[in-house]
């Protein structure tokens, strides 16, 4: 691993690039920009640092033509082992499905200029849930336990978290082979089922996530920010109606 680390707003990223050359240069220069950098000489070995939870990127940048494991079947095993950006990078054209499945492309050499631009180009609306939503409408958790003992409302909410969790895996799954059609109608009922609930939080990502579903790249960070909902709802439950 390299790493300054001084600049805390950087991502932490996981370089992979079987060209020795290109990998210690590129490493060199993020390095040097204040990035921390972990390197992998090839997709194999990537997996491995992930798998025993060597490094936790933020970004990742495979080269898109690699001997071995490569190309969008490595980037499908990335999907499944973090929730970093994925970026390819390669000294010549790639395939259009690549670059469609990937969250961004750097055609070889590229600056470090190219690079942030990218990032700032992919980057989420800052603060996409607001704080003054709370994770439950207090309201309708006050009607619900005027008209149900406390019992079936915790059910109603477990349900919530439980049909959440199913929806993550289809919607990551969705958004990885492109389906804006499906990433729709996931935020769509999402947005449904969360908002008779009561779990403004999650009804508010889910309204997002339907109305960006063209917009794959954002729907991935939306799908982070449902996963981070999804716990603050499990601790709500906990908190709520402990035994």
């Amino acid at each position: 691993m390299l790493g300054i680390g001084d600049k805390r707003e950087l991502p932490v990223v996981l370089l992979i690039d079987d060209d020795l050359v290109s990998r210690e240069v590129i490493a060199t220069l993020l390095t040097l920009d204040g990035y921390t950098v972990h390197t992998a000489p090839d997709g194999e070995a990537a997996l491995r640092m992930l798998a025993a939870g060597l490094c936790a990127p933020q970004l990742v940048l495979m080269d898109a033509q690699m001997t071995g494991l490569s190309g969008l079947a490595l980037m499908q095993q990335l999907r499944n082992s973090c929730a970093a950006s994925i970026y390819a990078i390669s000294g010549s054209d790639v395939a259009p499905d690549l670059k469609a499945t990937a969250d961004g492309f750097l055609l070889k050499p590229f600056s470090l200029e190219a690079l942030n631009q990218l990032m700032q180009k992919q980057a989420p609306p800052a603060q996409t849930v607001p704080q003054a939503i709370p994770v439950v409408n207090p309201e309708t958790l006050a009607q619900f336990r005027q008209l149900m003992p406390e019992p079936m409302v915790r059910e109603i909410y477990a349900a919530v978290v439980g049909d959440l969790q199913k929806r993550a895996s289809a919607l990551e799954a969705a958004i990885s082979s492109g389906n804006a059609v499906e990433v729709r109608r996931i935020g769509h009922a999402v947005k449904g089922g969360c908002s008779m609930a009561g779990a403004a939080q999650a009804a508010h990502l889910g309204a997002l996530i339907e109305a960006e579903s063209d917009q794959l790249n954002n729907s991935r960070s939306l799908l982070r920010e449902l996963a981070s909902a999804t716990l603050d709802l499990q601790r709500m439950l906990e908190q709520e109606f402990s035994a």
